[in-house]
């Protein structure tokens, strides 16, 4: 007996189709060209490896059953999906990559990622994006360990790690801000390390998966409230529940409304330089989904927008 796996071709399910469109088995087999007897023996194949009646044959029609739609209803989608299969098939053979991960540093503009990501789907590539969040180490590791083919805004220099690639992405001015409310926000500057020192600490947390990971603008021996994102950050200090640096993009809106005020300190400016970093592969040629990533953020207009300078008339192709 004739196994449902091996009964249900993509021929077979084209074949239902055809009946149940036409109305008869006379009808469907001079559409496809068949003989009457061989379609209606192979329709009774079908059913006999179901164990199901698919058509009701007591009329002159052919019509379904309730087994019979849905199986048509299943049928109809799986061929869609053999059809999607063999399309994507065809196109990663071209060079895409099957499947693209990008891993995005915390302070990296959300928005214009997703501007990029709204982008790279127009071009109906037959590669499956992904994002990860990551935060500072974390953000390199992703990528080094192989997890993400790509890290936007990696902190950390990478100038001597074999086997990865890097571009600037640009430099971020980072201001230390307090609450309006805040002890240090009428204490005169620029401040102390003493003055800081008494006063908690908001960071981020290093999202990296081994070890203590990187801490940013801390001094020793204060203490330290950390969160996991930079909006979580943004409220902390809001509520004034710490002091700390904010990238100035962000931090901006929140000066300009007076909701934060900027300190200025006794100890040099925080500014830090963002890389895009990759790995170099085994492959010489790299694939086209990260050529077309790299192409983006080449642009000077794109990397001011990933780092919250945020422009008009930006463009992504």
């Amino acid at each position: 007996m004739t196994s449902a796996r091996d009964a249900l071709t993509p021929a077979s399910l084209a074949m239902l189709e055809a009946i149940a469109e036409h109305g008869s088995f006379a009808a469907a087999a001079r559409a496809l060209g068949m003989v009457p007897s061989a379609l209606t023996y192979r329709v009774r194949v079908i059913e006999e490896a179901l164990d199901a009646l698919l058509f009701d044959r007591s009329s002159r029609r052919a019509r379904l059953t309730e087994a019979g739609a849905e199986l048509l209803r299943e049928g109809a989608r799986l061929l869609d999906d053999i059809d999607a299969i063999a399309n994507r098939v065809q196109r990663v053979a071209t060079g895409w990559e099957s499947h693209f991960t990008v891993a995005v540093d915390s302070v990296i503009d959300r928005a214009t990622v997703m501007e990029l990501c709204a982008a790279f789907f127009a071009l109906d590539a037959p590669t499956r994006l992904k994002l990860r969040g990551e935060t500072l180490s974390g953000t390199l590791e992703a990528v080094s360990s192989g997890q993400a083919d790509l890290a936007i805004g990696v902190v950390l220099d990478t100038a001597h790690r074999v086997g990865l690639q890097r571009e600037t992405l640009g430099a971020l001015e980072f201001v230390f801000v307090v609450s309006p409310g805040h002890p240090l926000a009428a204490a005169p500057e620029p401040l102390g390390e003493d003055a800081v020192r008494a006063h908690r600490a908001v960071v981020l947390a290093d999202s990296v998966g081994r070890g203590g990971g990187l801490s940013v603008g801390t001094l020793a021996g204060q203490e330290v409230f950390t969160v996991t994102e930079v909006q979580a950050k943004v409220d902390a200090h809001l509520r004034g529940l710490g002091v700390g640096y904010l990238p100035l993009p962000v931090a901006r809106p929140y000066l300009e409304a007076g909701a934060l005020v900027a300190k200025r300190l006794a100890r040099p400016e925080h500014r830090l330089t963002f890389y895009c970093v990759w790995r170099s592969g085994e492959q010489p040629a790299q694939g086209k989904a990260l050529q077309w990533w790299l192409e983006q953020v080449r642009s000077p207009v794109t990397r001011a927008a990933l780092l919250g300078e945020r422009r008009s008339g930006r463009t992504f192709k």
